[in-house]
């Protein structure tokens, strides 16, 4: 699941998906911007039967691979 989410995250953004570790903030680190977690939400939503709720759009959920992965495992898609 974790390389699934990190090469769309890398193909997304057109960076090596080698630079991203389970821990990078891709927020903060410039990877990826609002429209890219559209991306994200779309891809997850397709990918893993996940469907996020307008409060669930935080950091906390999405800030890096290891947290989306543990959100898509909290919403027991996984």
């Amino acid at each position: 699941m974790r390389e699934e989410i990190r090469n769309f995250i890398a193909e997304t953004a057109f960076s090596d998906p080698s630079v991203i570790k389970d821990d990078t903030l891709i927020f903060d680190e410039g990877i990826f911007d609002s429209m890219g977690l559209l991306g994200l939400i779309n891809f997850l939503e397709s990918e893993f039967n996940v469907v996020t709720e307008d409060t669930e759009l935080q950091e906390e959920n999405f800030g890096s691979v290891e947290r989306i992965a543990c959100f898509i495992k909290k919403k027991g898609a996984a």
